[in-house]
């Protein structure tokens, strides 16, 4: 290849033989069958085997650029190939390939100009030994075409393609899956997957091809989970065992209601394994309201009835508060632990956050290093080296994807011994996705809800249609007298600061002003349907004390009309909120959507979302507000939502969007491969834990996965 050849594949990602022979085609082109020249119909799709009798290049006339032409001949009938550029030397390859006495296959779509047939760009491939038979039987085969560019054009990368495999031997080429387990997964080579990727003999064996080189991405991103579960298997941790009328026991007896079957059956799959001194490494997934908490209270129940400690670890100090709260009525009188009202069974509770008073942190950092069995909620501030938990025997971390594996490892790992890890993720994820990004935890899913939770309606509202948008303040109004709490969520703060909670990008997507909390809660109070309602402001601009209290006026009643911003997404739990509107609801995305509306229904009456949205030219903004109003059920939105917004690159930190670093995995569409893959790399890790006997693997994860995507894949 020429300096400016290559400089051609840099500019387009192309920097390695590697890079081509990875390239994976966007669609196969079909030859068809061999068309008769002297019988050609305008428009059709036409395969012909012509000899070139004349080829030559001009300048165009009447604009820049230029236009190579040859003539083609059956022996009968001529018919010209025409190709543009916007020079000369951008043609140079097609003169090259297309001299006068060369007989090719050409495929395209026939049209006239001034009265003569022409194909406009044909695909063509050389045909000189070929006989009409074999040429007949060659126009069967299909032929890949690539992404391409005008400078880079699908003929050019295919040719170059077939020039580099055609140089290479088998033991050329790395091996990802070793050849002891080639026939229980991934059957055939890599040099028969890329062979039969780029040069099919069908359709059937290019599909072959790409979901043999999908389990090797598969592979090498198992591979590294499987390696990460060796790693804290090495690190014991204690055995929880159950106790008799204990913790557990008494909690059970005490819940007003029963538990699902879902809980029932998630309970008893964790409590199994605490009783291993395997770490416990588990993903908890389940819907808005379909319990969660109750089974992480559950857990740290055996934690303390096996005389240990047990921490939950939340992102924000909303958050950890609720947290607090809704333990504290779940246990009732057995969160007395450590007070005079102390009784038989009881636990003490404690909160520690950065902004906890002084003395009460000492307090808090006290109790922990005596290594008392209690349960403390908290923040990062739990991952502070001041921090003692010398008896730790069960973390549970809430939304963990806000946590890095050291921060974790800084809460669960000390002086060589591991607590267990009870992972719990309030966005519901589809089981390809969890397989994928979270293939190191075992994974229990809540598929059902409470029975007591409520029935939450979801509308559409346009923003435009102002007696709908005046009668939104009106049905708040008629909520709130009712006895119920309404919130009003905003997608920005104020009018001008772009802090906060406020995403640049999405306010430069907007057409207009968005909706602003300090804005909005002006207008209604002045708002005429409102008269006579408080109303209370939450945002992340707030201190803790002013958060706590916001939230204490809207819980009571006191303030029943809450407007805040996605702060309130997650944990925030009352019972009386029956109605949400999400104003500017297009700003939003389908998960937070979700979560938002998982803050109302949470009781026994039942709960009105309204999302007032704002013309968009975005399609991909209705459609995610569709999906959003047709289900509540949240795998469901997940998996839509994974469709809408592609896949993202799932391996790195760019969760969302169009670019992957996936080849040929789907992890919407391959969870055979990624399971099969998964069993694979146990067997290989567990046999050989450094991949020493496995290079190319290793290598494959060192040059594919770099070092942040490595780092993604360890969180857990």
């Amino acid at each position: 290849m020429t300096p400016a050849q290559l400089r051609k594949f840099d500019k387009y990602g192309l920097e390695s033989v590697g890079d081509l022979l990875y390239l994976a085609p966007r669609r196969l082109g079909q030859w068809g069958q061999l068309t008769d020249l002297s019988n050609l119909v305008e428009e059709a799709e036409v395969t012909v085997i012509a000899q070139v009798v004349d080829a030559h290049t001009r300048s165009m006339r009447n604009r820049s650029g230029a236009i190579f032409t040859a003539v083609l001949s059956d022996g009968k009938t001529e018919i010209t190939a025409t190709f543009f550029g916007k020079h000369p030397r951008a043609l140079a390859g097609h003169e090259r390939a297309l001299t006068p006495g060369s007989r090719h296959l050409f495929a395209g779509k026939v049209s006239q100009y001034r009265g003569k047939w022409q194909l406009t760009h044909p695909q063509y491939d050389a045909a000189e030994e070929l006989s009409e038979a074999e040429a007949a039987k060659r126009a069967q085969k299909p032929f890949p075409i690539y992404p391409a560019t005008a400078k880079l054009p699908s003929w050019v990368i295919a040719r170059t393609i077939k020039t580099f495999l055609a140089s290479l031997a088998p033991e050329t080429l790395p091996e990802v899956v070793p050849n002891e387990y080639r026939q229980q997964a991934a059957k055939g080579s890599t040099w028969d997957a890329l062979h039969a990727l780029h040069d099919p003999k069908d359709v059937s064996q290019w599909h072959w091809a790409r979901k043999r080189l999908a389990f090797d991405e598969a592979l090498i991103a198992q591979a590294v989970l499987a390696q990460n579960r060796l790693a804290r298997e090495e690190h014991p941790a204690p055995a929880l065992l159950p106790k008799e009328n204990g913790l557990f026991d008494s909690i059970v007896a005490h819940l007003p209601w029963e538990l699902t079957s879902a809980q029932t059956r998630v309970i008893a799959e964790i409590s199994q394994a605490l009783e291993s001194t395997t770490p416990l490494s588990r993903l908890l997934q389940g819907d808005v309201g379909s319990g969660k908490t109750v089974v992480a209270l559950l857990a740290m129940a055996r934690a303390i009835d096996a005389g240990k400690q047990a921490a939950l670890l939340a992102p924000t100090e909303v958050l950890a508060a609720q947290h607090l709260r809704t333990l504290q009525n779940l246990l009732g009188d057995l969160a007395q632990g450590g007070t005079i009202f102390a009784q038989d069974g009881s636990v003490k509770l404690a909160l520690l956050t950065g902004n906890l008073p002084m003395a009460q942190k000492r307090q808090v950092l006290a109790d922990l290093a005596s290594g008392q069995p209690m349960i403390v909620v908290g923040t990062h501030a739990l991952l502070s080296e001041q921090v003692q938990l010398p008896n730790l025997g069960l973390a549970v971390v809430d939304e963990q994807h806000r946590f890095g594996v050291e921060q974790r490892d800084a809460l669960t790992l000390k002086d060589g011994l591991r607590a267990h890890t009870l992972v719990m993720t309030a966005t519901p994820i589809p089981r390809t996705v969890a397989m994928t990004v979270f293939g190191d935890l075992d994974v229990s899913i809540l598929d059902a809800a409470p029975a007591q939770r409520a029935k939450v309606t979801t509308h559409l509202v346009s923003a435009e249609n102002q007696k709908w948008v005046e009668r939104i303040w009106e049905r708040a109004s008629e909520e709130i007298r009712n006895g119920g709490h309404v919130y009003v969520v905003c997608p920005r703060i104020d009018a001008n600061d772009l802090s906060g909670e406020d995403n640049l990008q999405t306010l430069l997507a907007s057409s207009g002003e968005l909706a602003a909390v300090e804005t909005v809660a002006a207008e209604l109070a002045e708002q005429p349907a409102l008269a006579g309602i408080d109303l209370v402001t939450l945002h992340g601009r707030m201190s803790s004390a002013e958060k706590n209290q916001a939230m204490a006026d809207f819980k009571s009643g006191a303030k029943p009309l809450m407007v805040a911003t996605s702060v309130i997404e997650v944990g925030v739990d009352d019972p009386q909120a029956t109605m949400m509107v999400i104003l500017d609801a297009q700003q939003f995305g389908l998960s937070a959507l979700h979560q938002l509306r998982g803050r109302i229904g949470r009781g026994n009456r039942p709960g009105l979302c309204l999302a007032v949205y704002a013309t968009t030219n975005a399609e991909i903004s209705l459609q995610r507000l569709n999906a959003f109003a047709q289900t509540t059920d949240g795998f469901e939105l997940a998996q839509a939502d994974l469709e809408l917004r592609a896949e993202g690159d799932v391996l790195g930190v760019e969760q969302s969007g169009h670019r992957s670093r996936l080849r040929f995995l789907s992890v919407r569409k391959d969870e055979e491969i990624i399971s099969q893959a998964r069993e694979v790399a146990g067997q290989i890790v567990a046999a050989d834990p450094t991949l020493a006997n496995y290079p190319d693997l290793r290598a494959a994860i060192e040059s594919q996965l770099d070092e942040a995507e490595r780092a993604n894949l360890q969180k857990s």
